[in-house]
């Protein structure tokens, strides 16, 4: 499938389409509960048919991913043609457009439109933030405190490749206009171990002791909890349930949120003690399975509830440890054909570019250095 020899490319790869092929294999049961995605699929361990198949008219399943993976791309394509490190100001700058005015297919919709008619709520916020000249550090504030910018943190793990403290700082700065509170941090966090999976020893435990050296307050307790949790555990379907009890105590969404869910319960409210789901339950079946991708996407899909995001989340993780070799070959070729899209050479601009300003980093660190030197600081 895949006949470079060039690790970084390779886990670049890797993590694309690890992320994409996890966002639609949740896709097709986003917001299903376990047991009712038992009573209709047994266990999802493939790219399956649509949920109402043949007669479904959401546009999920065979392949076809969400929001997540386009914002993924669109985040990529920031970075790519600004060919530098993004901030806040910057990234607004060019999101906004690329969001509200350019059209793209969207597969789940079988048409092209602008994304930010496909986009959940809280990401069309990023579109009305931007049009209404909102100041960018401070634009993601009022926002519902959810899982939308983390969900799309990777390309800012991968550009800072091996660097996760690099990474979770600037998630902070370039997320900004989109969350607040335990979003942005998950955002960050989710951006740091993607960072940290691209270390050639990096490993399970290395990169849950990235996100708990980053992670603050109620993100790193859950994590925390979930990792212990999770560390009891080798069977991606027996913990299905036990990460759901440990999360239950840190999250803001309730367990039937389709009705639930809303001004009504807190989940748009920023705080200090809790934490999105996503990430740490994502991060959980990373740990029980030892790092397997398969098994990581598969958990999080079968764990129902926004299980396209977790999966597509822990893909990521999972994809950049291992690189593309450890993905199917015929699933890529599905999110290629059922996407009309082809992220290799995406893979290639991130990996000139990262290789780009990790010369830059290292040039300005000797720099650095001569002149602590000529200070006496050696």
């Amino acid at each position: 499938m895949n006949e470079t020899t060039d690790l970084l490319l390779k886990k670049i790869q890797g993590c694309l389409y690890g992320g994409a092929i996890g966002d639609a294999m949740g896709g097709v049961a986003e917001w299903r509960m376990p047991e009712e995605i038992r009573a209709r699929y047994g266990y999802i361990t493939d790219l399956v048919e649509a949920w109402d198949a043949p007669n479904d008219t959401s546009g999920r399943g065979d392949g076809r991913y969400t929001d997540d993976s386009h914002m993924v791309q669109l985040l990529s394509r920031c970075y790519i043609e600004h060919g530098d490190h993004l901030d806040a100001h910057e990234y607004f700058r060019r999101i906004g457009p690329m969001i509200g005015y350019e059209t793209r297919w969207i597969p789940d919709r079988g048409r092209e439109m602008p994304l930010a008619e496909r986009l959940f709520y809280p990401e069309k916020w990023l579109f009305i933030r931007w049009l209404a000249n909102a100041d960018p550090r401070y634009a993601g504030v009022g926002n519902m405190v959810n899982c939308g910018a983390a969900m799309y943190a990777a390309p800012i793990g991968i550009v800072n490749a091996c660097d996760p403290l690099r990474a979770y700082a600037e998630a902070v700065d370039v997320l900004s206009p989109h969350q607040v509170s335990f979003g942005l941090e998950a955002a960050a966090v989710q951006a740091a171990c993607v960072a940290e999976a691209f270390k050639p020893d990096a490993s399970v435990a290395s990169i849950i002791d990235a996100a708990l050296t980053v992670a603050k307050e109620g993100t790193a307790d859950c994590i925390a909890a979930i990792a212990e949790a999770a560390s009891t555990m080798s069977d991606w379907r027996a913990a299905i349930g036990p990460l759901r009890d440990v999360m239950r105590e840190y999250d803001t969404s309730p367990d039937d949120a389709k009705t639930e869910r809303g001004n009504g319960t807190d989940d748009w409210t920023p705080s200090r003690s809790h934490s999105i789901e996503e990430v740490p339950v994502a991060l959980g079946f990373l740990v029980v399975t030892g790092g397997d991708y398969e098994g990581t996407i598969m958990g999080a899909t079968n764990y129902g509830r926004d299980n396209d995001s977790i999966a597509g989340m822990g893909g990521a993780i999972a994809g950049a440890l291992h690189g593309i070799d450890i993905l199917r070959p015929e699933w890529v070729e599905t999110i290629n054909s059922a996407n009309r899209i082809d992220l290799m050479p995406i893979a290639d601009d991130l990996a000139a570019l990262t290789r780009k300003l990790q010369a830059q980093q290292l040039a300005a660190a000797q720099s650095r250095s001569a002149d602590f030197e000529a200070l006496g600081g050696s």
